[in-house]
C-alpha cells in the first residue's frame, strides 16, 4: 500500500518516508554560499516617530489595547535606528557575508506617495547602514516590504485590498532602485505574504487587523503578486542594464506530512496544505497561474455557497504571462513541519482560507518545542521542502531567507544549546540538500537580535544576541550560538563530529561568562530601583538575593 501511495506522488519527485536524524553532512559547502542574518524594520528600528518618519499600519496596530502581548509595542525596539553601527561591528566579528533587512517605507515616503513627500533624512539613514555594511564586506539583501504599510494609505485606499496599491508599491520601489540600486544587488520585493493576506486581512491577528472571512486574504494575496511582478518588470526594463541586481520574492512556508504516506487522501491533503501556502504565491511567479487544487476546491466551495463566482480572483491571460518568471531567486523562509490528514469542513459553517483546504494539521508531541507555541523542531521537514521547491518549480536559485527557532521563558538562558542543535540539525538537512543538486545558495539566520516579535511583543526572542529591553541602552549580549554560528560560516558547513563538540563546549563557556555581565549591568545600573530589578538570567534567584545583601552593606557604609 505504502509504495502505491509514493507512485501516485510521482509529482513530488522524491520519497516521503522521512530521512533517519542523525547524520551530520561532514563536508563543506562549494565556494560562494553566502552566510548571514535576518532583521526587519519595524521589529528591529525604534524611533517610530523621529525624523520625519510617517506612521505605519504597525504603528497604529500595536497601539491599541489587547492587540500585541502585554501591550507592547515596537515604538524603541531594539533603537536599531540609533545602534546599527554598533550591530554592524556585531555582524562583523560574525564574519557575516550577508545582512538581510527591510525598508520602513513610511520613513522615506511618510505618506505612501512618491509625489507627496521624499523623506530624506530616512533615504540618508538607509544610504549610511548601507554604506557601512559594504565597508565591512557585509552584502545588503533589502526586502521593500516587511509588513509596514503607510498608515495614509491604508486609510485612504483600504491598503492592499485596492489595487492601486501596485502602483504606490511601485513608485516606493523604483524610488529605492533610483537611490540604493548602484549599491545593493539583491532584492526582496515581499516577505511572507502568506501572513500579510491571512494574519493581516483574514485573521485579523495583524495589522490592519481585518477580519473578511473568505474573500479578505484572496484579494490581499492577489494584488500582492500583481505588485510583485511589476516591480520585477520595473527594474528588469529600467534598472537590471545598469545595475546588474537580482530580484526575488520571500516565501515562508512549513512542510505538511501526510499522517498516512499509505492513504491517497492524507496524501492528496498534504500537497494542498503545502499549495494553499508556498503555491499560492510561487505557482503565479514561476508558472503564471494559482494552483490547480487552489482553484478547484475554492471555486467548488464557493458555488455550494451559492456565489456566482469563486472566492479565488483570476488573473487575465495577459496578466498571466506578464507574472510568469518573475523571480530572479525565490527567497525561502523555513521553521518547522506540520502532518496532514483529510478533514471535510462543511460549505455551511462558512468560508474561510482554513476551512477551504478541508485538512486538519497535526504534531508529533515528541516533537522539540523550545519556545513558540507553533515551532516545533523537525529537520527533515526543511530538507523536504528544498527537495520539492527543486522538483516543483525547475531547481531556482533558493536563498534561505529565515530559520531559526525562539524562547519563551521568564528567565532568559544566554546558553542557548537548544538553539545551537536547531541550527545543526536545520543546516544539516540544507546541506544534504545541497549535495543532492537543490540550488541553495545563502542561508540566512533569524534573527540578528531578539526583537519585536509582532502579536507576540517581546515576549518571544530569536536572536542571536539578547537585547535587555528594560535597559533604556537596549545592550545586546551574544547567546552561545553567535560563537556556533560563527564557526559553521568559518567553515562553511561543518568540519567533523569532534569538532562539532568542541564549538559546543566553547560556546557554553563563553556564554556562561555573559550571563554573568547580563547579571551585573542592570545592578549597577539600578541599584536605586530595586523593587523594578527583574533580571533574565537562570541565576536570577541568586541575583536578586546578592542584590538585597549588596544594599543591605551600602546601607551600613552609610
Amino acid at each position: 500500500a505504502a509504495s502505491g501511495g509514493l507512485a501516485m506522488l510521482g509529482w513530488l519527485g522524491f520519497s516521503w518516508t522521512a530521512p533517519p536524524g542523525g547524520v551530520v553532512a561532514l563536508w563543506g559547502i562549494p565556494g560562494g554560499f553566502s552566510w548571514g542574518v535576518g532583521s526587519s524594520a519595524y521589529q528591529t528600528e525604534g524611533a517610530w516617530n523621529v525624523d520625519g518618519k510617517g506612521v505605519s499600519i504597525w504603528d497604529v496596530f500595536a497601539h491599541k489595547k489587547g492587540k500585541i502581548s502585554s501591550n507592547e509595542t515596537g515604538d524603541l525596539s531594539c533603537e536599531g535606528y540609533y545602534k546599527f553601527k554598533d550591530d554592524i561591528n556585531l555582524m562583523k566579528d560574525m564574519k557575516l557575508n550577508h545582512y538581510r533587512f527591510s525598508i520602513s517605507w513610511p520613513r522615506i515616503l511618510p505618506s505612501g506617495s512618491k509625489s507627496e513627500y521624499i523623506n530624506e533624512k530616512g533615504i540618508k539613514y538607509y544610504d549610511d547602514l548601507i554604506n557601512m555594511l559594504l565597508e565591512n564586506r557585509i552584502t545588503p539583501v533589502i526586502t521593500l516590504y516587511h509588513w509596514d504599510l503607510p498608515q495614509v494609505l491604508q486609510e485612504k485606499y483600504g491598503g492592499w485590498q485596492n489595487i492601486s496599491m501596485v502602483n504606490y508599491f511601485n513608485d516606493f520601489a523604483n524610488l529605492c532602485f533610483e537611490r540604493f540600486g548602484n549599491k545593493v544587488k539583491y532584492w526582496i520585493t515581499f516577505n511572507n505574504p502568506w501572513s500579510v493576506a491571512v494574519e493581516g486581512y483574514e485573521t485579523g491577528e495583524h495589522a490592519p487587523g481585518l477580519k473578511l472571512r473568505g474573500t479578505g486574504a484572496y484579494k490581499t494575496a492577489h494584488h500582492i503578486i500583481k505588485a510583485h511582478a511589476k516591480v520585477w518588470h520595473t527594474y528588469d526594463m529600467k534598472w537590471r542594464s545598469k545595475q546588474k541586481g537580482l530580484i526575488g520574492i520571500s516565501l515562508t512556508a512549513d512542510w505538511g506530512e501526510p499522517v498516512d504516506v499509505s492513504n491517497q487522501k492524507d496524501i492528496e491533503a498534504a500537497e494542498r496544505y503545502i499549495q494553499f501556502y508556498l503555491g499560492w504565491f510561487a505557482a503565479p511567479v514561476f508558472n503564471g497561474d494559482y494552483p490547480q487544487v487552489m482553484k478547484e476546491y475554492i471555486g467548488r466551495k464557493s458555488g455550494q455557497q451559492g456565489l456566482g463566482a469563486s472566492r479565488l480572483p483570476v488573473f487575465l491571460p495577459q496578466e498571466k504571462s506578464y507574472i510568469k518568471g518573475t523571480v530572479d531567486f525565490l527567497g525561502l523562509g523555513h521553521y518547522t513541519t506540520r502532518y496532514v490528514t483529510q478533514k471535510n469542513y462543511p460549505s455551511g459553517l462558512g468560508d474561510s482560507y482554513f476551512a477551504d483546504r478541508d485538512l486538519a494539521e497535526l504534531v508529533d508531541p515528541r516533537w522539540p518545542d523550545p519556545g513558540s507555541e507553533w515551532l516545533y523542531s523537525v529537520p527533515w521537514g526543511f530538507r523536504r521542502l528544498l527537495n520539492f521547491v527543486k522538483s516543483q518549480y525547475g531547481n531556482p536559485m533558493i536563498y534561505v531567507t529565515e530559520n531559526g527557532v525562539s524562547e519563551k521563558m521568564l528567565c532568559t538562558d544566554l546558553c542557548d544549546d537548544w538553539r545551537m542543535q536547531y541550527f545543526k540539525d536545520y543546516i544539516n538537512e540544507m546541506l544534504k540538500a545541497i549535495k543532492a543538486g537543490v540550488n541553495v545558495k545563502g542561508y540566512t539566520a533569524w534573527s540578528l537580535l531578539d526583537s519585536f516579535e509582532w502579536d507576540e511583543g517581546f515576549s518571544e526572542r530569536f536572536g542571536l544576541y539578547f537585547v535587555d529591553f528594560r535597559n533604556k541602552n537596549k545592550p545586546r549580549y551574544p547567546k552561545a550560538s553567535v560563537l556556533y554560528y560563527k564557526r559553521i560560516i568559518s567553515s562553511n558547513g561543518f568540519p567533523n563530529q569532534r569538532e562539532l563538540e568542541s564549538w559546543k563546549r566553547k560556546a557554553t563557556e563563553t556564554c556562561s561568562s555573559s550571563n554573568q555581565l547580563l547579571a551585573a549591568d542592570p545592578l549597577i545600573g539600578h541599584m536605586e530601583m530595586v523593587t523594578e530589578i527583574v533580571i533574565p538570567t537562570v541565576c536570577t534567584l541568586c541575583i536578586l538575593l546578592s542584590a538585597v545583601f549588596f544594599l543591605f552593606l551600602l546601607r551600613r557604609c552609610l
